[in-house]
């Protein structure tokens, strides 16, 4: 703690001690100020390390915003030197600015006037193509794409597996064949119409909001684990759009998956190939239908392998995918703009 400097005296004469008190005050609060905003001067061991990459969220993602007070990179993930804040006053101290698409406005109002030299901008979703709309107004604008897709600048996926020693496998008690959890049911969804044209060979198990069946949190793996086969089917077909469908309703909750998504070399790409089932892998849906009926135990076993040597590793928390930000942004392109956000997305 640095001395402080001795304050002037007014020509009325000596200053009050409320007025000297009041000052040492206002003067070590602007110190400590200094500090968080410039912690690269920090004195000791910690001004040998690089200063933390402090992270705006612009608006956070979901409409439930968390704490993110103190060294929350640190505290929950391990991550070390990444500051998140929602202080837009922060702006002008910020390394990254992170902009979910769900939350922006239309057109460019919305954002800074003004972006300090070297703040990158993060344009962030979760959402495919096909449920993603106004890309054209942000031409010209973010440094760096956060989403699903693998090439993206940070790959942010809904789940991965990740090895552990267990060598055992799990497999819950089976009540029946086939379930399926729907909110937003759409004819006009390829998902739709392959039920559609499944449930004439075999009977599905629907619950959700669609069916008027809604499931609470904590009754979602118990409901879905209680079938042989959950159906994975993805809203709309894209490159590595593969949700939480897979990772969370039936990988995590003991169940086989028979996947509606991209091209099954791209699951593969996720997960081992045995699995799960693509719909892709057989010629008809009557074929599927009667390959699932007439399963042995022995083969059904078989796809669930995978348990020896990995667990689903599920993301749900923002603030995880914010953090690991800090992780990758070394290694992160500089000095680039995104000319045409929407031509690149819906490649």
């Amino acid at each position: 703690m640095p001395r402080a400097l001795p304050l002037p005296r007014p020509l009325w004469g000596r200053p009050s001690t409320k007025a000297v008190v009041t000052a040492g005050v206002f003067i070590t609060t602007l110190w400590k100020l200094k500090f968080f905003l410039n912690p690269s001067e920090v004195s000791g061991e910690a001004s040998k390390h690089t200063e933390p990459l402090v992270v705006l969220v612009w608006k956070w993602p979901s409409k439930q915003v968390p704490s993110i007070s103190g060294d929350v990179c640190r505290e929950l993930y391990g991550i070390m030197g990444c500051w998140l804040t929602m202080e837009r006053r922060l702006l002008g101290q910020a390394n990254v600015v992170v902009f979910p698409h769900a939350r922006l406005q239309p057109g460019r109002d919305r954002l800074p006037t003004e972006r300090p030299p070297g703040q990158n901008w993060v344009w962030v979703s979760l959402e495919s193509p096909s449920n993603t709309k106004a890309l054209a107004g942000w031409n010209q604008t973010f440094n760096w794409v956060m989403t699903y897709r693998q090439d993206s600048d940070i790959f942010i996926p809904y789940g991965k597996l990740v090895p552990n020693q267990s060598a055992t496998m799990n497999i819950p008690r089976k009540t029946n064949l086939v379930s399926w959890v729907i909110s937003n049911y759409h004819r006009t969804q390829k998902r739709a119409e392959v039920y559609k044209n499944l449930s004439r060979y075999l009977h599905v198990n629907i619950y959700g909001k669609a069916n008027k069946k809604p499931l609470c949190k904590d009754c979602l793996l118990p409901t879905t684990s209680k079938s042989k086969f959950y159906l994975a089917f993805e809203n709309s077909i894209h490159q590595d759009y593969i949700t939480e469908k897979l990772w969370r309703n039936s990988l995590m909750a003991g169940t086989v998956p028979v996947v509606l998504g991209p091209p099954r070399a791209n699951y593969e790409q996720f997960i081992p190939a045995d699995s799960f089932i693509h719909v892709d892998d057989f010629g008809s849906l009557a074929e599927l239908a009667t390959f699932l009926k007439t399963m042995n135990s022995s083969r059904y076993r078989q796809f669930f392998a995978w348990q020896k040597r990995y667990s689903v590793k599920l993301y749900a928390d923002w603030r995880e995918r914010i953090c690991t930000i800090c992780t990758v942004y070394p290694s992160l392109p500089r000095g680039r703009v995104y000319p045409n956000l929407e031509s690149w997305f819906n490649t």
